[in-house]
């Protein structure tokens, strides 16, 4: 089982990167007992993603979460949904890129009157995608930044069965 957590934020070293990795080394761990995860981070591909013609980085990064089995999705919250940068690189995928896959939504917000989001926007783009998506998604308070494990926790005891659920059921197709 291979997890990857693909980050929207455009700044590098942000906050949605610490919480994606947070939940993908969670995820990881109930799933399968592994740790291990690989990172697509959108900050470095930016200016590569938006540039006209193709891109040996960009390609490598989509290529990396078309092959994810799980695929923790992270981005803060802008203007009440994920960011363009993210949704420009997930544009570039096939339609179905990722049927048989576990995809995990995750934002970043700083109000709770945001926290729809996650299930109202970031899930249904997934869906689109072909994959399977347990719920609840990830919607992470910058107050709660200081709790992020205990936050993460609690979180991947609730989706892990259902993403093992859903690998397992692609398996099996």
């Amino acid at each position: 089982m291979s997890v990857v957590a693909l980050v929207g934020n455009p700044r590098e070293g942000s906050r949605t990167l610490t919480v994606a990795a947070a939940a993908a080394r969670a995820i990881g761990q109930r799933v399968d007992g592994a740790e291990s995860y690989e990172v697509v981070d959108l900050a470095a591909l930016g200016p590569h993603l938006l540039a006209p013609g193709a891109s040996a980085v960009v390609e490598t990064a989509l290529e990396l979460v078309a092959e994810a089995s799980v695929l923790v999705v992270a981005s803060p919250t802008y203007k009440g949904t994920y960011t363009g940068l993210l949704k420009a690189f997930l544009d570039r995928l096939p339609p179905q890129a990722l049927a048989g896959k576990a995809a995990l939504p995750l934002l970043v917000m700083g109000d709770a009157k945001h926290a729809l989001a996650v299930e109202v926007h970031l899930r249904p783009l997934l869906v689109e995608l072909g994959a399977t998506v347990p719920t609840p998604g990830l919607a992470v308070l910058e107050s709660e930044l200081p709790r992020l494990e205990e936050v993460v926790a609690a979180w991947a005891d609730r989706v892990a069965p259902q993403a093992a659920a859903a690998l397992k059921d692609a398996a099996l197709s």
